[in-house]
């Protein structure tokens, strides 16, 4: 049980990482799409992907030493302003459930992300 104890913090680096490895990898085959959707230049899609993918990778490589550890800070940071982002952009609900007035839904799940990502970012040994 101590061992579980000890190593309890994986959950949440895993959980993070899939999140931001999903949504950077599968926003890859759809930016144009998203792109147009958002009204933004299509390498502004492409960045922000290539930032999830990043912050995906980096929250578990920042786990593996303690030497790394930067690298949690790095993807908590990362975390952090993409989600400050997405909750500007579903602002106005909070409930995650999408809604004729917030068809992409609202903040509740980005917030949750946000404060994760700052929770790597400001932990002095994560």
């Amino acid at each position: 049980m101590d061992i579980l104890r000890k190593n309890a913090l994986w959950l949440l680096r895993i959980n993070l990482a899939a999140v931001f490895l999903y949504h950077g990898i599968t926003k890859l085959p759809a930016a144009a799409g998203m792109a147009s959707m958002m009204k933004v230049p299509l390498i502004i899609i492409y960045i922000l992907a290539l930032a999830e993918i990043l912050a995906g990778v980096f929250i578990i490589a920042g786990g593996v030493k303690k030497e790394w550890a930067l690298l949690s800070r790095i993807s908590g940071a990362t975390i952090a302003v993409i989600m400050i982002g997405a909750i500007k952009a579903h602002w106005g609900q909070w409930v995650f459930m999408a809604t004729k007035s917030h068809p992409m839904g609202g903040i509740e799940f980005q917030v949750t992300l946000c404060l994760t990502g700052l929770y790597f970012l400001l932990k002095s040994d994560s």
